[in-house]
């Protein structure tokens, strides 16, 4: 009998860490943004502060507007300083110098090219 509880146990236990180890990844298209900010303003606070600027919004939904700078295949350039990475080709969609929103989950700012990168992204407004 001591067996089988055991057994019980060690599956119980087996299944809450595989949920655990293999959480369900987000899908930042279908979640509703914490934060929506001009570019400038993003790129102000980080230019600011920028240890303080990741802690309020490092890997956060959020919705940056701005001018499209630069278009390449899958990412494009907000303002020269913010970069957002798609997950598929996004040539047709959108056109260099139209105002533009985008929703992404922010990954990062790059201190020596003073850059802020979004990664998820998908195209709200053009």
């Amino acid at each position: 009998m001591r067996k089988y509880l055991y057994l019980i146990i060690l599956i119980f236990f087996a299944i809450i860490g595989y949920n655990y180890l293999y959480k369900n990844h987000r899908v930042i298209a279908t979640e509703k943004p914490e934060f929506a900010l001009s570019s400038a303003s993003l790129m102000s606070e980080f230019l600011n502060n920028s240890s303080e600027a990741e802690l309020k919004y490092l890997n956060k939904t959020m919705e940056v507007s701005g001018v499209v700078s630069e278009v390449n295949q899958d990412n494009l350039t907000l303002n020269e300083q913010i970069f957002c990475k798609f997950s598929e080709s996004i040539n047709s969609l959108v056109k260099l110098g139209s105002e533009t929103i985008v929703k992404g989950r922010l990954i990062g700012y790059d201190d020596l090219l003073e850059v802020v990168k979004l990664d998820q992204c998908s195209i709200i407004s053009k």
